[in-house]
């Protein structure tokens, strides 16, 4: 008698703290850098707006809501990038575009801390939460502006400095101009540092049609980003200016410019690990900008 053939039994599901490895990686807990990118701007405004005494709960509102967002983003990027990531050699892993973790969990888990997001600043005005919804949507949309628009960095200053009105927001009931302006600043260093950014996967992005600053700029790249570097710079300049800061903040703005003449030593060969490494860095000159701030304020 033959033996009868019996089924491959079901694959056995992933464990728990597996699924969740997974979608750590799918929102980059392990490159905390975007975070600190959306952070730092986040920081400059909430001490500007609360005279240099930031309430502890907006603090960690603001703390932990861009944490959540800047993960909702990268969840929604993936999902919309799905189709192209698979023919970059940096992104051809990503949980999603390797077949790990289906498209639907990546929206769902976007959706998930972007509602977490939201009801951090519950407790906050409302003018604050209506800015929200178009922070939300400005994170939602960017990975699609790399479709047509020639210079989609520009729309990620917007997405990644969109904290600054909204802190002012939750300080002062309203935004100045100054917050205005330092937005438009966090513009031109978006520019910079994902330009150098975008230098690292301008082949594949060219064979895929994408649009990139890398691309536009040209032979300019470099160019552009140390005259964005310098724009940025001015205009946090002027911003200091406004809020009477003192020479700490000065001293903050020398070492943020002497970070930006680093990064030229890194970018001007155009070497990818060197341009990679150069976006890397911008945590420092974030940094040294907060720091100008906060002992400016310190200090008074």
């Amino acid at each position: 008698m033959n033996a009868i053939a019996l089924p491959d039994p079901a694959p056995r599901p992933l464990a728990m703290f597996e699924r969740l490895a997974l979608y750590a990686r799918l929102v980059r807990i392990d490159k905390p850098i975007g975070t600190l990118l959306l952070l730092w701007p986040t920081l400059w405004a909430l001490w500007m707006a609360s005279g240099g005494q930031p309430v502890w709960s907006l603090f960690w509102i603001f703390f932990i809501g861009t944490f959540l967002m800047r993960s909702a983003g990268c969840a929604m990027n993936d999902w919309a990038d799905r189709d192209f990531d698979k023919h970059v050699k940096r992104t051809k892993e990503r949980p999603l575009t390797a077949g790990k973790i289906a498209a639907w969990e990546a929206v769902a888990v976007a959706v998930v801390l972007a509602l977490a997001a939201f009801a951090l600043i519950t407790p906050l005005n409302g003018f604050t939460k209506w800015l929200a919804v178009v922070g939300a949507v400005l994170a939602g949309t960017y990975p699609f502006f790399k479709r047509f628009f020639a210079i989609p960095q520009a729309y990620l200053g917007i997405a990644f400095g969109f904290g600054i009105p909204m802190t002012f927001a939750a300080v002062q009931d309203h935004v100045p101009v100054v917050a205005w302006v330092m937005l438009l600043a966090n513009v031109f260093w978006a520019v910079a540092y994902d330009t150098a950014y975008a230098m690292v996967d301008r082949d594949d992005d060219l064979l895929l049609g994408m649009k990139t600053s890398a691309i536009t700029f040209g032979r300019f790249d470099v160019a552009a980003i140390m005259i964005c570097y310098a724009v940025f710079l001015g205009l946090m300049a002027w911003a200091g200016t406004q809020f009477g800061l003192g020479w700490p903040y000065w001293i903050g703005l020398a070492a943020a410019a002497g970070c930006a003449a680093y990064h030229y030593t890194l970018i001007r060969e155009r070497d990818r690990m060197k341009c990679f490494a150069a976006f890397r860095h911008n945590n420092w000159l974030g940094a040294c900008v907060f720091a100008g701030v906060a002992a400016a304020y310190a200090l008074r």
